[in-house]
């Protein structure tokens, strides 16, 4: 546990961790950006053909399911492998996941299209395990490096919070560029050179980290390293994984819908019920079950920012090829472009609130973690009441100046900044030791629901003639108002963590 004063900087295992989690990012963000425009690419230029609605599906429900599996890989790290260990496997098996896609992706290497793709679904679920044994632990590490009453806290999670969004900003030009200019398979290749070089990196910046990750048990007796068999475990877990999911699919290949439907039913009551069975079981005495409380209201309030905030990969996207004058000086602006406002912004201002919570901290006005949460939800109604403007310009026939789209995304990163690495700060300084894991896990699944919401929310408003940036705002507003009204209770509940 590093101990050192908040004017002597940040442990050296904080930056380990940072370029980590970088290259992890590069490799999600990477084949994040080809996913959909591979599935829908013809025939003939290698990719699979799909209709918009059909990729589309395969896009939300992946990305659904990667905010969920962390949960598992919660647990496994906190009852069986540590921290460390679960890092090390879930960054192999998404590696194998991204050359899985890479192979489905050579059409002379796979031959017939349902080969090639049961082998792309096969490297999507892949990567959906890898990253449920990375993600949550990762973040725990990082707050395991500091006290909980250290104000260095939410800046380290902030500096850590612009490793995700480098990494975010590179891929697509790298990646996504090898994807689309020189030939699918090199994109995704490229993506898993990068998953394949954070974990050598974090392999070999390991004992910057000290004791901290190491599996149940190790502190107490003094062990300060990886075993033997730990690295055993790790190869096994990696073979193991990825012949799970080779099951799974041959399960779901040969079976009904009927079947699946059951299947998905069972799942999800038995997931919930596992989660809540580990935070009963992970929980005592009044002070662990009042933060236990805070985390989940606060995960709440983080489903509806995240409902807004990723309409940004949606009807953002739609908005600015359809509805946004993109010719600057004869240069017409490719309408991805606009994806990396939010990275530029993050990666810009991260910096300045790492150091502006600890001057605040330094004279006392340090905002709680429940006010900082109501400050992102107030900015987030600013956002999408500037973006109903620019919409009402819009169905009036107007093409409308780009700067509108800069402008919110550049407010929602803002809040981001004020709700994301803080959120993240706070599930390590709140929950139970025993479950810290699995209590990261849960903040990832609010993140999945805000994700299934906010590629849902505009056809179930319109069922109810709702306009959708018009609904956000007072979403927004009316969440950012419940916070401060619940902020006094909150505190208290929080018991002294700031």
């Amino acid at each position: 546990m590093d101990t050192a004063k908040p004017t002597q900087g940040h442990p050296k295992g904080l930056y380990s961790l940072f370029f980590t989690e970088m290259w992890e990012r590069f490799s999600y963000y990477g084949m994040r950006a080809l996913l959909t425009i591979f599935l829908t690419a013809e025939l003939a230029t290698g990719g699979f053909g799909l209709d918009r609605s059909e990729s589309l599906s395969i896009y939300g429900v992946f990305t659904a399911l990667v905010y969920l599996t962390p949960i598992l890989g919660g647990w496994f790290a906190d009852k069986i492998l540590g921290q460390r260990k679960s890092i090390l496997i879930g960054g192999l098996v998404m590696a194998i996941g991204q050359f899985m896609l890479a192979a489905s992706a050579f059409v002379d290497l796979m031959g017939d299209l349902e080969t090639r793709k049961n082998f792309f679904y096969l490297g999507l679920g892949v990567l959906i395990l890898g990253n449920g044994f990375f993600k949550p632990n990762i973040s725990t590490i990082v707050g395991d490096l500091y006290d909980n009453d250290d104000p260095r806290k939410d800046g380290a999670f902030t500096i850590f919070y612009m490793g995700i969004n480098i990494g975010a900003f590179l891929s697509p030009f790298v990646a996504g560029t090898l994807g689309e200019k020189v030939g699918w398979p090199y994109g995704y290749l490229a993506a898993g050179i990068g998953m394949l070089i954070g974990v050598l990196w974090f392999y070999g910046k390991r004992n910057t980290l000290e004791d901290i990750g190491l599996p149940p048990g190790y502190k107490e007796k003094g062990i300060t390293k990886l075993l033997p068999k730990d690295w055993r475990d790790v190869v096994v877990y990696t073979i193991a994984n990825v012949a799970f999911v080779f099951l799974v699919m041959f399960i779901w290949n040969n079976t009904s819908d009927l079947f699946h439907t059951i299947m998905v039913w069972v799942l999800g009551i038995a997931g919930a019920g596992f989660i809540g069975l580990s935070i009963f079981k992970g929980t005592t005495g009044s002070t662990e079950w009042t933060r236990v409380f805070v985390i989940l209201i606060l995960a709440f309030f983080n489903i509806v920012f995240w409902a807004g905030f990723e309409q940004a990969g949606g009807t953002f996207n739609l908005f600015a090829q359809e509805n946004t004058d993109r010719n600057v000086s004869g240069f017409e602006i490719p309408t991805t472009w606009f994806q990396n406002i939010n990275p530029i912004a993050i990666v810009t201002l991260a910096p300045l609130f790492s150091i502006l919570w600890i001057k605040l901290a330094a004279k006392r006005l340090n905002p709680r973690t429940p006010v900082k949460f109501a400050m992102a939800m107030f900015i987030g109604a600013v956002a999408f009441f500037i973006m109903t403007q620019a919409q009402d310009s819009a169905d009036a026939g107007n093409l409308v100046s780009p700067m509108w789209l800069v402008v919110v995304y550049v407010l929602l990163t803002i809040g981001e900044l004020m709700l994301s690495p803080i959120g993240l700060s706070m599930v390590t300084k709140l929950s139970p030791g025993k479950i810290t894991s699995i209590m990261m896990g849960v903040w990832m699944a609010s993140f999945a629901l805000g994700n299934y919401l906010a590629a849902t929310l505009e056809q179930i408003l319109t069922t109810y003639d709702f306009d959708l940036y018009p609904f956000i705002t007072y979403l927004m507003l009316g969440s950012g108002v419940s916070l401060l009204l619940l902020s006094p209770l909150l505190n208290k509940f929080m018991k002294g963590i700031h």
